[in-house]
């Protein structure tokens, strides 16, 4: 093939013969000052996203018979990362040989995590809360996750009014998204009901008639099923109730609480025919299996390049196995749905808790699976990576 020789392009390859003298004299030209070691990007993302933090107990106090709120600082840092309302953060230490975690959403506001300052609240419920209500003391040192969670406001999702539903500790999260709210860092209208058994058992009632008498946007409806008491509802939170003060096809639910107040409620708005948008759960961590007489099998565990061999009871998830002996397995919401502890299934018969099973297809496909939701069925074999 001929080519016709054009000028500029002449010219082209004439510049392109001088481009390595003239890139050695322009660097011979340049400064020779050292590159930044920091760079503002990353610095912020340090900030926004640290992974694991340091942390203190520095205050605790008893909102409830059952219910604790402890309140935490930072000890690698001066402040906690901005979060979104509603998120939960997870908090791990040591109980006798097991090293364990489990979720908690936080109490506190955004504001108040950048003021150094972040709370959570704990119902004695097991293993892990009980030892947090009854043992922890100021002072005691934790590692916690940064903030995680889908359960907080979305802007392109959900309506401007939300409903938000709580039921005994399940108020925690709405204690958040009620002064972010009045923070000004939110933008909706809540109306939150908050049902308990008794007058005694409404933790935050307080705070919460201080924070509705700061926002007009904020309305708190207490509902008692075993008392009468001034100004608070009696029996359950129902449709019927929630309907006398919204209009129930013009908001967005939130709902935090035990399992037996989802299924009434998902009962109280089924004949309303929601879209699934509409209703958000705040996920509870996966508990035991109903098991009669559990077997106790073999668990290979590779992490990095050890390898550990440990027990793992039919009825305990793989990772409840794993802290029981101590090793340092990832986990954040301990309900199947963040991915966080993430791991290669290598050999092994398992079962994912009903409606648990978060993983995505490629995930299935090549063999991934999520501890927290894992049960064993035989001996097996998974590569864990290490939490820190």
């Amino acid at each position: 093939m001929k080519f016709r020789k054009q000028l500029f392009g002449f010219m082209d390859m004439l510049r392109f013969k001088k481009m390595v003298p003239t890139r050695r004299r322009m660097l011979a030209e340049g400064p020779n000052t050292p590159l930044p070691q920091e760079y503002r990007t990353n610095v912020l993302a340090q900030k926004l996203h640290p992974g694991y933090m340091q942390v203190e107990l520095m205050a605790a106090r008893s909102l409830t018979p059952t219910i604790r709120e402890l309140t935490f600082r930072r000890l690698d840092s001066q402040e906690f990362p901005f979060f979104r309302a509603g998120q939960y953060a997870s908090l791990q230490m040591r109980i006798g040989d097991s090293l364990v975690s489990r979720p908690y959403s936080i109490v506190s506001t955004p504001r108040q995590a950048l003021e150094g300052k972040l709370v959570l609240a704990v119902e004695k419920a097991g293993f892990v809360s009980s030892y947090l209500h009854e043992t922890a003391k100021v002072g005691d040192r934790f590692v916690m996750t940064e903030p995680s969670g889908e359960f907080h406001y979305e802007t392109l999702r959900d309506r401007s009014h939300i409903v938000c539903i709580a039921g005994g500790s399940g108020i925690t999260p709405f204690l958040s998204m009620a002064g972010s709210l009045v923070d000004g860092d939110e933008d909706y209208t809540m109306t939150l009901f908050y049902g308990a058994r008794t007058a005694a058992q409404l933790a935050y009632k307080q705070e919460l008639d201080d924070l509705a008498a700061q926002s007009d946007k904020l309305k708190v409806v207490y509902v008692l099923s075993d008392e009468e008491q001034p100004r608070c509802g009696t029996g359950f939170v129902s449709a019927q109730l929630m309907g006398k003060y919204v209009d129930l096809t013009q908001v967005t639910f939130f709902l935090c609480g035990p399992q037996a107040m989802y299924n009434f409620i998902e009962k109280e708005l089924a004949p309303l025919a929601l879209p699934k948008k509409a209703v958000h759960h705040d996920a509870a961590c996966c508990g035991n299996l109903s098991v009669g007489t559990p077997k106790t099998f073999q668990l290979t565990v590779h992490m990095r390049d050890q390898v550990y061999v440990v027990p793992a009871r039919e009825d305990e998830t793989l990772l409840t196995a794993m802290e029981r002996a101590g090793l340092n397995a990832p986990n954040k919401c301990r309900a199947g749905g963040c991915g966080f502890c993430h791991s290669k299934w290598i050999s092994g018969q398992h079962r994912v808790a009903e409606g648990r099973d978060g993983r995505r297809a490629a995930d299935i496909k090549f063999g991934f699976i999520h501890p927290c939701v894992t049960y064993p069925m035989e001996d097996m074999e998974i590569d864990v990576p290490v939490a820190y």
